[in-house]
């Protein structure tokens, strides 16, 4: 027995497991499926072996073609209260490195102040001082340019 290329129990090829994922993200961004129904879809296509598992993923939705329907305006995330800056990794990332320099600095002016091999002078407020101030000021930018943002 043959099994022809439109058979169901054909194994899906990568082109196949794509083709679906577009269709189900295109789904997924006209808002016929949620966040999680998604995911889950779009794990199932990537692990599916069979056309006809790929066609399960797809048969509750329609089959009208999604290029012709208007794209729906892109979502903002919701900014919630907690976690604020601490949470935005454009803010987050930068003020950890000069946390993390500026620790470093400090335990070597302070193990050299101890052994008596250093000077008393505090050098390593010269690192973090100016790099403090500018971080400062961009953080401050941010902030200002985000609120505007959110206000518009």
């Amino acid at each position: 027995m043959t099994v022809s290329e439109f058979s169901p129990e054909v194994r899906a090829s990568d082109a196949d497991r794509d083709r679906v994922a577009k269709l189900l993200q295109d789904h997924f961004a006209h808002g016929r499926l949620d966040s999680d129904e998604f995911n889950g879809r779009l794990e199932t296509a990537y692990h599916a072996r069979t056309l006809a598992e790929l066609s399960r993923l797809t048969e509750d939705l329609p089959e009208r073609d999604l290029a012709d329907l208007p794209r729906p305006a892109a979502r903002r995330p919701e900014r919630g209260g907690s976690g604020g800056m601490l949470s935005d990794p454009a803010l987050l990332i930068p003020w950890l490195v000069w946390g993390c320099a500026n620790t470093l600095c400090l335990a070597i002016w302070l193990v050299l102040f101890l052994s008596g091999g250093g000077t008393s002078y505090p050098w390593f407020l010269w690192v973090a001082g100016p790099w403090g101030i500018v971080l400062l000021f961009i953080t401050i930018g941010v902030v200002a340019i985000r609120r505007g943002d959110s206000r518009a």
